[in-house]
């Protein structure tokens, strides 16, 4: 899944980790078949993303799949400001979708081709729809908190009644600014635009308690070790860790819907291409079920999750269980403008 994109972007941004693009994204092979190059965040989630619902596509249309990883912002820029774009379909953040759309770096998304009416229009932004959707919840030791854990972001933040580290990914947009707002008593519906200097005053309170990660790996190390008994994590990674028999779970109560999208850089050869896939995907069930299995992330197109074993359901956010306990759905329209000044605030604060 895509929640590892800042460790990545980081990498790849000082050069590295950048995987070579594969000749022209956007020609047609020696046979004449047109191709399209698929960029996301790599690993094991690009393979679940790319088998269940780009490549059944592709084999039916007579299209050659692409691939590249890890989508680099800076290589995008740079592929779209030198007219020599070789990247077709790209995952990125909510908030750089808004960003790059503004400054003419993404196509907009062709809505006379792509019906976005099957997902909910909070995720859709002009040059970008989901791919999927997960869940920030509270991740807990399971040996640590036998009899009862935290259940609130309240009672995450009570480290007299709930001794032992917290953990939270060491990025803006995690969520980590609106659990301290809930959990100092802001309304989830008034959560924004975000109190940053009361949410500060709220991490102050437990700052000796805390620690970070960067990666989906470190975060399951963290609480299954009980280092970091309690951790805002991703969902699927608790559940992935879970299933491997660690010692973790997710608390749905008052989690925070998230998502990964999909865009298309400005000048891709094959954008026509690249719209007919999106229009494809929106109501592609049975990809996007095949791809909830494999990752624990949610369909966009909620009438997927009938699709999808009931087995899993309890462990995604949209099951209607879960979707009830749902504190909110990240801005990202607030974090596309804000995210540049909190990240210098909260880079400051790390250090001090």
């Amino acid at each position: 899944m895509g929640v590892e994109r800042k460790a990545l972007a980081v990498a790849a941004a000082l050069g590295l980790a950048a995987v070579a693009a594969c000749g022209d994204g956007g020609s047609a092979t020696g046979d004449g078949k047109r191709t399209l190059t698929v960029t996301m965040w790599g690993g094991s989630a690009q393979e679940a993303h790319v088998n269940s619902y780009i490549k059944p596509w592709a084999e039916k249309n007579g299209v050659e799949i692409r691939q590249d990883q890890p989508t680099d912002y800076a290589k995008l820029r740079a592929q779209v400001e030198a007219g020599k774009v070789t990247w077709g379909i790209v995952e990125v953040e909510p908030n750089f979708a808004v960003t790059a759309c503004k400054e003419g770096l993404l196509e907009k998304v062709d809505t006379s081709i792509v019906n976005t009416s099957p997902i909910d229009p909070k995720l859709v932004s002009e040059c970008a729809i989901p791919n999927l959707q997960y869940a920030f919840t509270i991740a807990y030791n399971t040996k640590t908190f036998p009899d009862g854990h935290p259940k609130t972001w309240a009672e995450f933040f009570d480290v007299q009644k709930y001794p032992g580290k917290r953990g939270f990914w060491k990025y803006v947009t995690g969520g980590i600014f609106e659990a301290a707002l809930l959990a100092d008593g802001v309304p989830a519906d008034k959560l924004y635009p975000l109190d940053i200097d009361r949410a500060f005053r709220k991490l102050d309170s437990i700052k000796e308690h805390l620690v970070f990660y960067d990666t989906g790996d470190q975060q399951v190390q963290l609480v299954a070790s009980g280092e970091a008994p309690l951790v805002q994590a991703w969902n699927g990674r608790i559940y992935q860790a879970a299933r491997d028999g660690q010692p973790v779970a997710n608390e749905w109560n008052e989690h925070f819907l998230s998502y990964d999208t999909v865009a298309i850089p400005k000048g891709y050869p094959n954008a026509d291409l690249a719209q007919q896939w999106m229009a494809h995907f929106v109501n592609d069930l049975d990809g996007q079920a095949a791809d909830t299995e494999a990752s624990a992330y949610a369909p966009i197109n909620d009438k997927a999750l009938e699709r999808v074993d009931p087995q899993i359901l309890p462990e995604l956010p949209t099951s209607p269980e879960n979707a009830a306990k749902r504190a909110i759905v990240i801005d990202y329209g607030y974090w596309a403008e804000h995210y540049d000044e909190v990240t210098k605030r909260f880079n400051e604060w790390l250090a001090s």
